[in-house]
């Protein structure tokens, strides 16, 4: 059986008005405060980096944050936090998912 592809978000640094979103770091702010959510962190002395599942990117010259839907599992507050900040602030919010790798072939077999 082939496990159900997991949900990102992508947090646009762009209102529904059309206005990008500032500060202009506001992306690596926010993907900071979430740092020390996602697998593989440790302690309090931990090297500070980015969580798997909350992570600053440009897409173009938009500045996002991709929101990784498993976090929700593991921390439902950290997930709801990220959401209702985009949100509270009108960005666009756009829900994609990962294929599997052998998608195509797949969808050829039928």
């Amino acid at each position: 059986m082939v496990e159900a592809p997991f949900t990102e978000y992508f947090i646009q640094g762009i209102t529904h008005d059309g206005k990008k979103f500032r500060p202009s770091d506001w992306s690596e702010r926010l993907a900071g405060v979430m740092a020390r959510y996602g697998p593989g962190v440790r302690g309090p002395n931990a090297r500070l980096q980015y969580s798997r599942y909350v992570r600053p990117t440009l897409l173009g010259d938009l500045k996002c944050v991709i929101l990784d839907s498993r976090l929700r599992e593991l921390e439902p507050m950290a997930f709801d936090f990220v959401m209702n900040f985009a949100k509270d602030n009108n960005l666009v919010v756009t829900e994609a998912c990962e294929l599997p790798e052998d998608y195509g072939a797949m969808k050829r077999g039928r």
